[in-house]
């Protein structure tokens, strides 16, 4: 029964927001090493709304996404390293329309995950990510508007776990974040520093009760103000069965704003994560997540043009999945929804108070892969996105559609 408890109290960990692997992600240990495996493929994507919201919305492009791609596992006894990493470009065979586009944009994403175990009681966990990207990836939990120019996002999370008995363990560490975006997006950049302590104890082998504690200071750019943020946490991580699990966490936030009119909130806070394999052939995943968010806080409004929010109250609902219909035929799709309440709203003049403002976006993906051969793949891929706003420049829709040919090897 040890060898299970401490299987529970270590395999499952998720102590502070997963925005570096995505929120779908569960961390799980590897038991064997993956080979190194080199990819290169091209997307060819036509866009009915490259601009969507502003005065080019509806501008209608086919561009071109090229890239490469590596990743690998290596595992001992003691530690496990994956490493993957992927670089392309964008490049549109017709300059968008909107000022401050151009046609070409470059890619990246980059992470590198270590897992080191001292002992039977002493591990290391850290967790390190980059990306370039055009295109927000509502899964990251991090931008939600298609803005004009690319964002860099990186994110590393350090961590020490200590099992203390055979049913109580901790883990404690911090995170630095960092997001940028090009010149032409002002006041969106962001550097957060998170410290955190989540206590674990081991209800049973399927399920632990955790309690966290989590700390985070956010620089913001420009018209943004700096924030601090303080979370009181409970959770649970259940295991249903052997391909079925799930993290919570779920209390308060507590948050300061400071500069311009300063201000102090209290919120609830959840973050809830789910992943299945049902079968064979279906898997299917989820998350939620509700709190306030620290990106994204100045937007513009009618009649009072830019302003900031002191909260950006946001609940973001992700599902995806996969069904394989033959050994080459497979299927996939997901749904992402993202509603946001903007409260407290002023302007540069701190007495001026600016109206609430609700903004929700949905997107919707459906796909197919096609193995040809060993190596050599070919997907699909139709995705929707609907935007509604009180935000200017701001609601729209907009299709896109995706061929795509990728070698393996």
């Amino acid at each position: 029964m040890k060898t299970n408890f401490a299987i529970s109290l270590f395999g499952a960990v998720a102590v502070a927001s997963a925005n570096a692997n995505g929120l779908y992600y569960i961390p799980n240990d590897m038991e064997s090493s993956i080979p190194v495996v080199w990819s290169v493929g091209m997307d060819t994507i036509w866009d009915n709304n490259t601009n969507p919201g502003g005065i080019t919305d509806g501008d209608e492009t086919f561009s071109l996404n090229p890239y490469i791609g590596v990743s690998f596992v290596n595992t001992s006894p003691q530690t496990t390293l994956d490493v993957y990493a992927r670089l392309g470009m964008i490049y549109y065979l017709d300059e968008p329309a909107a000022d401050g586009s151009d046609d070409l944009y470059k890619q990246a994403r980059i992470g590198v995950n270590l897992t080191h175990r001292f002992d039977e009681r002493l591990r290391l966990i850290s967790n390190n990510f980059l990306s370039y990207e055009l295109e927000p990836d509502y899964s990251y939990g991090v931008a939600s508007s298609r803005q004009l120019g690319g964002y860099l996002f990186w994110e590393t999370d350090t961590s020490i776990g200590y099992r203390w008995t055979e049913r109580f363990a901790t883990y404690s560490g911090f995170q630095l974040s960092g997001l940028v975006y090009d010149d032409n997006v002002p006041n969106t950049d962001r550097f957060t520093l998170t410290l955190y302590n989540q206590f674990r104890y081991q209800l049973s082998p399927q399920s632990v009760l955790t309690a966290s504690y989590r700390y985070s200071e956010t620089d913001g750019d420009g018209f943004a103000s700096d924030s601090a943020n303080q979370y009181l946490l409970v959770g649970l991580e259940h295991r249903f069965s052997p391909n079925t699990i799930l993290i919570m966490n779920t209390g308060a936030q507590l948050r300061v704003m400071q500069g311009n009119g300063g201000g102090d909130s209290a919120n609830p806070y959840l973050e809830l994560t789910v992943k299945s394999r049902v079968n064979t052939q279906f898997t299917v995943s989820g998350f939620v997540r509700y709190g306030a968010d620290d990106y994204d806080t100045v937007i513009e409004v009618p009649l009072t043009g830019l302003a900031e929010f002191e909260e950006r109250l946001t609940l973001r609902v992700g599902v995806t999945g996969g069904y394989q219909l033959s050994p080459s035929l497979s299927l996939f799709g997901g749904v992402n929804l993202i509603s946001t309440m903007y409260q407290g709203g002023r302007d540069e003049d701190p007495a001026v108070n600016v109206a609430d403002a609700d903004d929700t976006l949905l997107n919707l993906y459906v796909g197919a892969s096609l193995k040809f051969t060993d190596n050599l793949y070919g997907t699909l891929t139709y995705n929707f996105t609907d935007s509604n706003s009180d935000a200017l420049n701001r609601t729209y829709d907009r299709s896109r559609v995706s061929v795509g040919l990728r070698a393996e090897f």
